[in-house]
């Protein structure tokens, strides 16, 4: 679900993960058409390293 959201509105992805900051910034970023590309693949980043750290938090 948040992989759709990361493609579909990047920003959103941000604050579901605990990033406010982050989302408000890449929302600057996709107001632009030709920044929605750019803040689509950072959300996309974002979520699996957030993926991969709530894996690591798990195992320690």
């Amino acid at each position: 679900m948040r992989l759709l959201l990361a493609l579909l509105l990047p920003f959103t992805v941000f604050f579901t993960i605990g990033k406010p900051f982050q989302g408000l910034f890449c929302l600057l970023l996709q107001i632009t058409l030709i920044g929605w590309i750019p803040a689509a693949i950072w959300a996309v980043y974002a979520l699996s390293n957030w993926r991969t750290d709530q894996k690591l938090k798990k195992y320690q």
